[in-house]
C-alpha cells in the first residue's frame, strides 16, 4: 500500500486504475481506447500567451482545503466568515486578497446543459452570490477544478477536461478571479496541452465579461512546469501535496530552493499552501514555515481555518516585515548561499537593493548559523543596518550575519547598506557552547558567549541566564563587560542544576544579554534555549529502538519503534521487513526524518541495516545518514525498495549527540518508508 501525504491519496487512488497509473507516472500519451478531448488538441495560439500582468507579486489570500478538506463545514458560511475576518483582523490591508474554494463546492453531475452545478446544500445562493459578498469585502474569489474528466475527491466531481471554454466561461459569469487547476483523472493527455487549453478559454472568458483570472497550474511538479509554464499560468506546483508536519514541509521546501531562476512577476513556483495554524507543528516551526515560504517568493495562501485561529496565528500570518519579502516587487526567489549540517543560509534580493537573509536551523538543537554581507551579494561597505523581521528592531553590523538559531526555527533578516547605520545600537550575538544537557541532581558546566557583531562598541554588557523555578543556576565567571569591541565576547562559565528527580524532557532557559550603543541607547537580546535533562546512556551494546531519544521529527505519521513507519497513527506499523528479511528491532521512519539522541561523550559507534521498508510494495527512493555533532559521518547514497538492506556503521566517539537522518532522495517523499534495522549503540 502507498503511503502518500492525504491530499495526494484523495488525488491520486481516485477514478479508475488505468487513470491513476496514468496520473501517478506522469504519462503524456492517451490512455488506450481513450480519444484525446479537441480542446485538449488545441495548440498555442501567440496571441493569449502570459504575462498579462496579472499575479505580479505572488498571489496571497486563503485556500479552505488544508483545514476543512471534503466536510460539511466548507460552505457558504465559512467563505463569507473567511472573508468578514481578513477585513476585521486587517489580514487584507496586510495584502490578503483571494478567499479560495477547493474541492467539493459542485454536484457530481452536471446539468442537462453540461454545466457545472454548485452544491445547494453547501451553497444555496450559488457561487456568483459568493463571489459579490467577497467582492463587496474588497477582496477576490478563487475556485478549483480538475484537469480531467473528474477532480481529485472520491465523490467523482466534474472535471474540465473537455469543458474548458464551457467552464471558463461559467467562473468568469460568476465573477471568479482565480483558479486552481489541479491534475487529477487526466487520462494520461499531454499536460502541457491540457494547461494551455484551459489558459486560452480563461483568456476567451475574460475578453466577454472584462475580468481577468489568476491562473494556478496545480499538475504536482511532475512535468517539470517551471520548463514550460511561465506562458501559461502565473504559478505552477513544484511539488506534491504538503502536510502539517515538519518533515514534509521541509521536503517541500528543499524540492522548491533550486528552482529558484525560474520565478519572476506573473510567475511563480508554488511549494503549496501554508499550514500554519493547523496544530501538527509548534509556533517556532511554523515561523520558519512562513518565513521560508517569504523568502521562496512562494504564494502566501493561508490553509487553516481563521475562525478557530489563535491570537500566535494571526500573528505569524500578520507579519507585515515579512509579508514584504515575500511581495517585493523585484521579484526574485531567494537562494541558498551555504547548507551545511542542517544549517541553511538562504538570501533574497530586493527591490531596495536590500538583501532578505534567512538563517534556517533544520536540526533538533540550538545551532550557530552565519554568513556575510558579501557572500550574500551587498556592496563592500563600513557596515550595514541588521533589521530582524521577527523581533522588528533594528542594529548595526560591521559586516558579519550570525545568530545562535533554536532549534527548527529561523532569523529572517534584512540587510542594507544604506549609511544609516551608526543610528542603530550594534547587533549581539547570543549562544551557549555545547548545547544544555543535564543529569538530574548532578551540576552541569555550560559557557555562554556574548558577542559583538557591530561595527560600533557595545558598552556595560550584562548577561543572565534564566532556568525553570527550582533549578540552581550560578555563574562561576564575569556576567558583564564594560566594553566589547567589534568581534569580542563576553564568555561567562555557569553550572546548572536540576533538582533531584526531575523527570527527563526539554524545559524551557533563556539567555539575556543587555548593553548600550555609544549614544547610550539601552538594547536588549534574548535566546530562547531548550534545557534537555538527559539519562547517561547504557553501557554495552544497545538497540537504538529502546532509548529514549531527545527528538525525532518524521515526514509521514510518527516514527514507530521496533515496526515499519505504517501510516499516520501511532502503533500502526507492520514488522520492519526490507528484502524479504524480517527484523525484531528497530525504528521505522518516513523521510524527511530527524531521531536525535544523547550520548554524552561516552559512546564509540551507531550500526544498523538500512533500506527501503517492503510495505512500500515497489516505490520510496531515500538515503540514510548519521551525524555526530553537527558533523555527518556515514552515509549511503540513495537506496530503493528493490535493494536489500545495506549495512550502516559510524564512529560517533566523543560526540554529545547522534543523528539519524533519513532523505528524501531528491524527488519528493512519495512512499519513502525508511528503517534503521537492528539499529544499535555501542558505549
Amino acid at each position: 500500500m502507498r503511503h502518500l501525504p492525504a491530499r495526494t491519496i484523495r488525488r491520486r487512488v481516485v477514478g479508475s486504475l488505468t487513470a491513476v497509473l496514468l496520473c501517478a507516472a506522469g504519462l503524456t500519451t492517451p490512455a488506450a481506447g481513450l480519444t484525446t478531448p479537441t480542446a485538449a488538441r488545441d495548440t498555442a495560439d501567440p496571441g493569449v500567451k502570459l504575462p498579462d500582468g496579472l499575479a505580479l507579486t505572488p498571489p496571497m489570500g486563503f485556500n479552505n482545503w488544508n483545514s476543512t478538506h471534503c466536510r460539511a463545514e466548507f460552505d457558504e458560511a465559512m467563505v463569507k466568515g473567511i472573508a468578514d475576518i481578513f477585513v476585521e483582523k486587517g489580514l487584507k490591508d496586510a495584502g490578503y486578497e483571494y478567499v479560495n474554494l477547493d474541492d467539493c463546492w459542485a454536484l457530481p453531475q452536471r446539468d442537462a446543459n453540461g454545466k457545472l452545478v454548485p452544491d445547494p446544500a453547501r451553497f444555496p445562493n450559488g457561487i456568483k452570490a459568493v463571489a459579490d459578498y467577497v467582492h463587496s469585502k474588497g477582496l477576490k474569489l478563487g475556485i478549483y477544478t480538475s484537469a480531467g474528466t473528474k477532480t481529485c475527491n472520491s465523490a467523482g466531481f466534474p472535471g474540465a477536461l473537455g469543458h474548458e471554454r464551457s467552464d471558463a466561461q461559467q467562473f468568469a459569469d460568476w465573477g471568479v478571479d482565480y483558479l486552481k487547476y489541479d491534475n487529477c483523472n487526466n487520462q494520461g493527455v499531454d499536460a502541457k496541452q491540457r494547461y494551455i487549453a484551459m489558459r486560452d478559454a480563461l483568456r476567451a472568458a475574460s475578453e466577454t465579461t472584462g475580468r481577468p483570472i489568476v491562473y494556478s497550474i496545480c499538475e504536482w511538479g511532475e512535468n517539470k512546469p517551471w520548463e514550460w509554464a511561465a506562458d501559461v499560468g502565473h504559478l505552477w506546483r513544484t511539488t506534491g501535496d504538503i502536510s502539517d508536519s515538519w518533515g514534509s514541509m521541509v521536503s517541500i521546501m528543499k524540492q522548491n530552493l533550486p528552482l529558484a531562476k525560474y520565478a519572476g512577476p506573473g510567475r511563480w513556483n508554488d511549494p503549496d499552501m501554508l499550514e500554519v495554524g493547523n496544530g501538527g507543528m509548534t509556533d517556532t516551526e511554523y515561523r520558519t514555515h512562513f518565513s521560508m515560504w517569504s523568502i521562496m517568493a512562494a504564494p502566501l495562501l493561508i490553509g487553516s481555518d481563521l475562525r478557530k485561529a489563535s491570537p500566535e496565528t494571526f500573528e505569524i500570518l500578520g507579519n507585515e516585515e515579512v509579508i514584504a519579502v515575500d511581495q517585493d516587487p523585484l521579484g526574485r526567489q531567494g537562494e541558498v548561499v551555504s547548507s551545511r549540517g542542517g544549517r541553511w543560509v538562504v538570501a533574497k534580493e530586493m527591490k531596495d537593493g536590500s538583501r532578505a537573509v534567512a538563517l534556517f536551523n533544520e536540526t533538533g538543537t540550538a545551532q550557530s548559523v552565519s554568513t556575510t554581507a558579501k557572500a550574500v551579494g551587498l556592496p563592500e561597505a563600513d557596515a550595514y543596518t541588521l533589521r530582524d523581521l521577527w523581533e522588528h528592531k533594528s542594529y548595526n553590523t560591521a559586516g558579519r550575519i550570525a545568530a545562535t538559531v533554536p532549534a527548527h526555527g529561523t532569523v529572517l533578516l534584512r540587510v542594507s547598506a544604506d549609511g544609516k547605520w551608526a543610528h542603530q545600537p550594534p547587533a549581539v550575538e547570543l549562544g551557549l557552547d555545547g548545547g544544555l544537557f543535564v543529569e538530574a541532581g548532578e551540576p552541569t558546566k555550560v559557557t555562554s558567549k556574548v558577542t559583538n557583531l557591530g561595527r560600533t562598541p557595545a558598552q556595560r554588557v550584562s548577561v543572565a541566564l534564566g532556568a525553570p523555578s527550582g533549578w540552581a543556576v550560578k555563574a562561576t565567571s564575569p556576567t558583564t563587560a564594560r566594553s566589547l569591541r567589534t568581534g569580542k565576547t563576553l564568555a561567562t562559565s555557569w553550572t546548572v542544576t536540576a533538582p533531584a528527580g526531575t523527570g527527563p524532557g526539554a524545559y524551557d532557559v533563556r539567555l539575556k544579554a543587555t548593553y548600550r550603543s555609544p549614544h547610550g541607547a539601552r538594547a536588549e537580546k534574548t535566546l530562547p534555549l531548550t534545557a534537555q535533562v538527559v539519562v547517561a546512556p547504557p553501557a554495552g551494546n544497545s538497540p537504538l529502538s529502546g532509548l529514549p531519544w531527545l527528538s525525532a521529527t518524521n515526514g509521514w505519521g510518527p516514527v514507530e519503534r521496533d515496526t515499519s513507519n505504517g501510516d499516520r497513527g501511532l502503533g500502526d506499523g507492520r514488522p520492519i521487513t526490507i528484502g524479504g528479511k524480517v527484523y525484531a528491532k528497530g525504528l521505522g521512519a518516513h523521510a524527511e526524518s530527524s531521531v536525535e539522541y544523547y550520548t554524552g561523550a561516552a559512546c564509540e559507534k551507531v550500526t544498523a541495516q538500512v533500506g527501503v521498508d517492503d510495505e512500500t510494495i515497489v516505490k520510496g527512493t531515500i538515503a540514510f545518514e548519521i551525524w555526530a555533532d553537527g558533523r555527518k559521518t556515514a552515509s549511503t547514497g540513495v537506496l530503493t525498495n528493490a535493494m536489500p538492506a545495506q549495512e550502516l556503521s559510524a564512529d560517533v566517539t566523543g560526540a554529545q549527540v547522534v543523528r539519524l537522518v533519513v532523505t528524501d532522495g531528491g524527488d519528493g517523499i512519495d512512499s519513502d518508508h525508511g528503517d534503521w534495522a537492528e539499529a544499535t549503540l555501542t558505549c
